[in-house]
């Protein structure tokens, strides 16, 4: 029911005309916070659609004409009167500002009346009190014979006019008087005094007010029980006798439409991370790894000669690839230049068309404006888990490829790793061990997703650098992916702060809401590109919840953490006035994560970049597309075909599957010298088919870049 929960939610925001905070909670009654703009509302699972709506428009109503406003300090009304003149205002200018809504409201209280809502069957009507009454005549007065003293129009008419709260403390006084008044003429009437004596004629309106307040505190005096101010408001304790019955008994049946034992909704919100802790800096991660491999450098220094070979062949062979990546990039952003150019008459004749004056009359000179392209920035979210050991390698090909495009067009970009391992415990320059510094990195709250404190992003590679130092800093990185995918032939050992971990994606996308306007202010950039390197789902966000321990009594309530329930867990984005729905998948928690972020950073494109082993290929595409469906045919074939795929139905603006094999294999076209043709041949087509699947994935991405 979740799903009826968030429209109703939908239909409340729009009745409200803002951005109201509405939840669906396990509570008897409908509430509305003036401060916080919270309409929380009960789970009235088991109400028909009509009378749904006609619950949400009567709260919305008091959400908005209702003043927060302690009025019983100026008038010792009790609240039941008040509330009956309230909900006639309220839902009169609800009707007035919706007149969709009258329908809504007649329909719905029809159905309340058939049902007995208000408990009338076997009873006497006539008999009611007036605020009894008056409560049936604004709310099903369409379906009843109801019937009133001149005196009692007089007040009717008062309720009706209510046009502001002050009118209604006025009309709910005179009501609670006359009530009162014949209320105490009941108990004083001798015992052979007939019932049907005619009542008193007298009119209360406005004019009448004072006369009546004094009339009634005088019989107040006069009567058996004297009642205190103190007892005169709150009235459950004043006047046991004299009770709005009718609203006693919609209040009661209506909370019989609560379904008591359907899950009740968790609105969570994404925290406010202090970036701070949890980011390692460029400047810590590398000098730590400078460290660790230096333990190296004095005892082997030939250790490292095969992997930073490989890297130079690779930088050398990649050159291509990158090059056509800037040659695209520059031919697209041309395009668009010239797609928004703007021509304009300079005022100066054209002489070459002067002999076409007697037809044209455009003889001016023109200049073509061309508009500044836009600046970019690229921001990259590196999968550092234990499942990419094998791939690692693959993954950070496709990454350094990036990276030197970004730095031959002067593109800003930051890489960032994700990683539970930073954190921990691990050795000093001394040989020490260091404790593990765990320190929460947002404040504990109830409502908020939480983020480990072992959590951290490492900024392994940086635009700001030198290209000494970048070069210096790429190697350390092929060094640490060679490290991982031979852990067991390897020459060397990787640091233990840099150990593979968890697979931390989704606190990474809760980072990304502060980094990415971070990046995107202080390199003054218009266009940000947000790629994601990952190959596999994420564990689901935990919550934090206040807890007591049920064996405690008398103990404190702290913040601890707890899983969701995706079934019945909503993210809320106060700021976009949206609310998002999870599915119960882990990659569905993701796509939700990522649709908010899209939502609240339009500029930015994400990108999602997959390298995958061929057996790995089938689940990765049931995930966002039934077998039977025809799209699910197409990413086949286009695999088959290409080894490669993209899939535009995910969270991701882009979302690229890479074969793990094809990335591995050389696409420099190099055969020995004793070949033979057929070795040649052979070599000459994997050596196109490698060049075409780069060309092909960077064309795509370089599409949505440009």
């Amino acid at each position: 029911m979740t799903v009826q929960h968030e429209i109703k939610s939908q239909l409340a925001k729009l009745l409200a005309t803002e951005d109201l905070i509405v939840e669906h909670k396990q509570c008897e009654t409908a509430c509305f916070n003036v401060h916080t703009r919270v309409l929380t509302l009960p789970m009235w699972e088991k109400a028909s659609n009509v009378v749904y709506d006609l619950l949400v428009g009567h709260e919305v109503g008091h959400a908005l004409f209702t003043p927060d406003e302690d009025w019983y300090e100026r008038k010792k009304i009790p609240p039941q009167f008040v509330n009956v003149v309230e909900d006639a205002r309220i839902e009169k200018l609800m009707k007035r500002k919706y007149a969709g809504l009258a329908k809504t409201f007649y329909h719905g209280y029809k159905e309340l009346h058939e049902e007995d809502f208000f408990a009338l069957s076997d009873c006497d009507i006539s008999n009611f009190n007036l605020a009894d009454r008056a409560n049936l005549y604004f709310k099903i007065g369409n379906f009843l014979d109801l019937s009133f003293t001149e005196e009692e129009k007089a007040i009717i008419r008062m309720i009706d006019g209510c046009d502001d709260f002050e009118d209604v403390l006025i009309a709910a006084e005179a009501l609670y008087k006359f009530c009162k008044k014949k209320h105490d003429e009941d108990v004083k009437k001798p015992a052979n005094q007939t019932e049907n004596q005619q009542p008193s004629s007298e009119i209360v309106d406005e004019d009448a007010k004072e006369e009546v307040e004094h009339e009634s505190d005088d019989q107040t005096e006069d009567s058996q029980e004297p009642i205190s101010n103190d007892q005169e408001i709150h009235s459950d304790e004043r006047d046991d006798e004299l009770q709005v019955e009718t609203a006693d008994s919609l209040s009661d049946n209506i909370k019989d439409l609560i379904n008591e034992h359907s899950s009740e909704t968790v609105y969570l919100e994404i925290p406010k991370v202090n970036l701070d802790t949890v980011i390692a800096s460029n400047h810590d991660v590398h000098d730590y790894i400078d460290w660790w491999w230096s333990r190296y450098d004095e005892f082997e220094p030939s250790v490292f000669e095969y992997t930073d070979t490989e890297f130079c062949k690779f930088k050398r062979n990649a050159q291509k690839e990158v090059n056509y990546l800037v040659k695209e990039f520059e031919c697209r952003k041309a395009a668009d230049s010239y797609a928004r150019a703007s021509t304009a008459r300079t005022g100066v004749l054209d002489t070459s068309n002067l002999h076409t004056y007697k037809f044209n009359e455009d003889l001016f000179r023109k200049v073509t404006v061309l508009p500044d392209g836009k600046n970019h920035g690229l921001v990259f979210v590196l999968d550092w888990s234990g499942s990419m050991s094998q791939v690692m390698s693959d993954t950070c090909k496709q990454l350094f490829n990036l990276i030197w495009f970004c730095k031959k067009v002067n593109i800003p970009f930051e890489v960032y790793a994700f990683t539970n391992e930073w954190n921990r415990n691990h050795l000093d320059k001394n040989g020490e061990v260091v404790p593990a510094n765990l320190i929460d990195h947002i404040e504990r709250k109830e409502g908020l997703f939480a983020v480990d404190a072992d959590f951290s992003l490492m900024n392994i590679l940086s635009s700001k650098v030198s290209g000494k130092e970048m070069e210096k800093q790429m190697i350390s990185v092929w060094r640490l992916a060679y490290a991982f995918g031979r852990s067991y032939s390897a020459n060397f050992a990787w640091p233990d702060r840099l150990s593979l971990s968890g697979t931390p994606l989704n606190e990474s996308l809760v980072c990304l809401h502060q980094i990415l306007p971070k990046f995107q202010r202080d390199n003054k950039l218009q266009k940000v590109q947000c790629i994601v390197l990952t190959d596999g789902e994420a564990n689901q966000l935990a919550q934090y919840k206040e807890i007591k321990r049920y064996w405690e009594k008398d103990g404190e309530s702290y913040i601890g953490l707890k899983r969701i329930d995706p079934g019945n867990t909503i993210i809320r984005d106060r700021k976009l006035g949206t609310t998002y729905k999870f599915g119960y998948s882990y990659h569905e928690f993701t796509d939700v994560m990522l649709r908010n972020l899209k939502d609240k950073f339009p500029q930015v494109n994400f990108i999602g970049m997959r390298v995958l082993a061929s057996r790995d290929v089938g689940n990765f595409m049931r995930l966002h597309n039934s077998p039977s469906d025809n799209e699910f045919t197409r990413l086949q074939k286009e695999w088959k075909k290409e080894k490669s795929f993209c899939i535009k139905n995910s969270g991701y603006d882009a979302y690229f599957g890479l074969s793990s094999i094809a990335l591995s294999q050389d696409s420099e076209f190099e055969v020995k010298d004793d070949a033979t043709k057929a070795q040649i041949k052979s070599a000459f087509v994997k050596s196109l088919k490698v060049k075409k699947l780069n060309k092909k994935v960077l064309g795509e991405f370089i599409s949505l870049v440009a």
